[in-house]
């Protein structure tokens, strides 16, 4: 059995890697866990558009663990390239990766109409992994082949989202895909690694302890109270997935004790999107406050609350003066409406940028999270003059000690083998420094398409 790493090896996005290992007649099975898209400055960069490690005819099966773009994003480029096998994810994972590679496509035909960029993959390309995709539910037993089986376990990452166990060859190999943040307001607990020979556990906050969960809503109100004061703006760059969701829940509970009444914008057709499928499936969901029992038994909307789905009502956010909050995408700030927010308000000190996610190297949002003074939007040159806060706790990922106290198996027997992935190069030497002082096992980095026998 080996794993080649072809993916989120030397960075944190564009999750993928390949398991090949025997059934049980001897035969030789290569199975993908994975198929993300680098995030950066753009889409369509040289490491989306080159040709695969491996030949995707070849694949037996893929898995996905969740339905985040640097776990999702090429899959329909793997049909493109020639795949024509079952896609493997949760109930909740296929309409939420719908949504994630819906808006990847958007964005590409429009870079590709304004800048020459090559689109990845075509719309057909998305309709046929909307028929190959095949759900399963927590804990079904999945085969793969004679002797080959998988398993989707609980992340507590997102809705949907899932570590997977693929047992062959007499082992158990378990990839993490993201794990979860501690006690996540809206979501179950990870659910923990009950055994196995060996790991692809991911890195992003390896050299990081977040703050104490309690301190999410704290922090929260602290930047919404300095925003009135201040007859400002506060800027919410968020994730479409998860993030907003949980920013929309914690807000919801917060505004009946605020000092004042404040408008807040959901401004992103694609996290709009999301929260209905969120309303959808909220028996995956888990709340730590009794907010189901108010009278609309609904958490993600309340009077204060306007989403702004069209370009029209987007722009007439302008028209609402201060204080206000605007939540938009992306994430990372590497495009999306939350763009031309920046633009407008980044140069105003009574305003406040509220990051609330990773933010990758070579984004926007990482070069501003590291104290830019002047950054650079649609050709124009923006001073950073508004205020520039962070909340660890909102973090999606697990941190140092979760991801250490996840790695500790159930059984009390360490893996012999971790890899460690989907992480920055720093991040990723910190954390497999602390592994090895933890644990009896050996501690791997791999590099890009290497290959490790298991």
């Amino acid at each position: 059995m080996r794993i080649a790493f072809h993916g989120a090896d030397e960075e944190v996005t564009g999750s993928c890697a390949l398991l090949v290992a025997n059934d049980a007649d001897g035969r030789e099975r290569r199975i993908l866990i994975d198929c993300g898209m680098y995030q950066g400055e753009r889409l369509c960069d040289e490491k989306n558009a080159r040709v695969f490690g491996f030949d995707p005819k070849s694949l037996d099966a893929v898995f996905v663990t969740h339905a985040h773009a640097d776990h999702v994003g090429r899959l329909p480029k793997l049909i493109k390239d020639g795949y024509a096998g079952p896609i493997t994810m949760t109930v909740p994972t296929k309409p939420l990766m719908r949504i994630v590679l819906e808006d990847a496509y958007h964005i590409m035909s429009e870079n590709a109409e304004k800048c020459g960029d090559m689109v990845l993959y075509e719309r057909e390309d998305l309709d046929a992994l909307e028929e190959r995709a095949t759900v399963v539910g927590y804990h079904e037993q999945v085969s793969v082949a004679p002797g080959i089986t998988a398993m989707f376990h609980d992340a507590g990452h997102i809705l949907g989202s899932a570590f997977i166990s693929i047992e062959a060859e007499g082992k158990r190999v378990v990839f993490s895909g993201d794990i979860g943040n501690d006690l996540v307001p809206i979501l179950p607990d990870t659910e923990p690694l009950s055994r196995a020979d060996a790991v692809v556990c991911e890195s992003t906050y390896g050299n990081r302890i977040h703050e104490p969960p309690a301190e999410r809503a704290s922090k929260l109100r602290d930047a919404v109270e300095k925003t009135i004061d201040a007859g400002g703006v506060l800027l919410v760059p968020s994730f479409s997935i998860e993030r907003t969701q949980e920013l929309l829940y914690e807000l919801d509970l917060m505004l009946p004790s605020l000092k004042a009444e404040i408008p807040i914008f959901l401004d992103s057709p694609m996290a709009i999107r999301a929260t209905e499928i969120y309303r959808h499936f909220q028996n995956y969901l888990r709340f730590d406050a009794p907010i189901l029992a108010e009278p609309d038994r609904d958490f993600f909307s309340f009077p204060s609350l306007r989403e702004t789905l069209s370009v029209e009502d987007s722009k007439a956010i302008n028209e609402t003066k201060a204080p206000k909050i605007i939540v938009a995408g992306s994430g990372m700030m590497s495009g999306g409406r939350i763009m031309h927010h920046l633009l407008r308000y980044l140069p105003d000190p009574k305003s406040l940028l509220l990051i609330i996610g990773f933010q990758a190297i070579g984004t926007l949002g990482r070069r501003i999270y590291d104290g830019a003074k002047s950054v650079r939007i649609f050709g124009q040159d923006v001073e950073v003059n508004a205020g520039v806060a962070a909340i660890g706790a909102f973090s999606a990922h697990a941190d140092k000690d979760k991801l250490t106290r996840w790695l500790t198996p159930e059984d009390g027997v360490s893996p012999k083998k971790i890899y460690l992935v989907h992480g920055d190069p720093d991040a990723k030497e910190l954390f497999a420094a602390h592994l090895r002082g933890q644990f009896a096992t050996e501690v791997i980095v791999p590099e890009f398409q290497s290959v490790h026998e298991v």
